[in-house]
C-alpha cells in the first residue's frame, strides 16, 4: 500500500449529499474481484451519457459535459471535497479502489458512511472529516478560485490552505500509523514474518505429522 504523509493537490467539488457507492462504482463493475481498473468507470453513471460495461474501452464512450470531473478546471484532481454521508450504501471495497485508481488521494467532507471510511484507511486513501462551516468555505473557494489546491500533512494532522490558514483534523492514532507507514493488513502481518517463521518451525517440531499433506 502506498503511504501518505503530505499530499499537496487540486481540489474537485462533489456538491452532492448521500452519494452512495452504487453512484461512485455501479453494480456492473464489481464481478471483478481484482484490485485494478476500476479507475476509469469510477461516477461511471454520472460520468457517460451512455451505460458502461465491464471490459468496455472508454474510447468512444459519450462524456457527460455537465459532470464535475469531466471539467477540464478539475482535470488531474486528487483531493475530493464532498458532503455529508458520502460512500453510503453497500459495503463493496471497489468504491475506495475506483477513487483511489482515478487519482484521489485523500477526501474531504463533513461526515462518511463508517464501513466505506474504514475500507478507505485499508487501501491508502484518507478521508478527513471537517466541520460543516469549514467545508462549505472550500466548496466557496474551489468553486472562486480555479485551479484551487490543498495541502494534506498527515503527520501533522493538517489541511493547509493556499493563503496559509490551517484546518486541524482528527485521525485515530492505529489508522494514521498504517498510512503513514504503507501498512495495510498484510503489511501488518508481515512485520511479524519472523515470529510466525519460528511458530511454525517450533509446531512442527511438537508436531510433525502436521508437515505431511494429502
Amino acid at each position: 500500500m502506498e503511504a501518505f504523509t503530505v499530499h499537496e493537490g487540486l481540489v474537485a467539488p462533489m456538491d452532492r449529499e448521500n452519494v452512495d457507492t452504487d453512484a461512485i462504482i455501479p453494480k456492473q463493475f464489481l464481478k471483478s474481484i481484482q484490485r485494478t481498473g476500476f479507475g476509469p468507470n469510477l461516477f461511471d453513471e454520472w460520468r457517460y451519457l451512455d451505460r458502461g460495461e465491464p471490459g468496455q474501452p472508454a474510447d468512444g464512450r459519450r462524456p457527460n459535459p455537465d459532470f464535475v470531473l469531466n471539467q477540464p478546471r478539475y482535470g488531474g484532481a486528487s483531493v475530493l471535497l464532498t458532503r455529508a454521508n458520502f460512500g453510503c450504501g453497500s459495503s463493496r471495497e471497489h468504491a475506495p479502489w475506483a477513487l483511489q485508481q482515478y487519482g484521489f488521494r485523500a477526501l474531504v467532507g463533513v461526515s462518511f458512511a463508517d464501513i466505506f471510511f474504514n475500507n478507505c484507511f485499508q487501501n491508502g486513501l484518507l478521508p478527513i472529516v471537517l466541520p460543516p462551516a469549514q467545508v462549505q468555505r472550500l466548496f466557496d473557494a474551489v468553486a472562486a478560485f480555479p485551479g484551487f489546491r490543498l495541502t494534506i500533512d498527515l503527520p501533522a494532522q493538517q489541511v493547509r490552505l493556499p493563503d496559509g490558514e490551517v484546518l486541524a483534523f482528527d485521525v485515530e492514532p492505529s489508522r494514521k500509523a498504517r498510512l503513514v507507514g504503507g501498512l495495510d493488513d498484510i503489511g501488518l502481518t508481515l512485520k511479524h514474518a519472523d515470529a510466525i517463521r519460528r511458530f511454525e518451525a517450533e509446531r512442527l517440531l511438537k508436531q510433525p505429522w502436521l508437515s505431511h499433506t494429502l
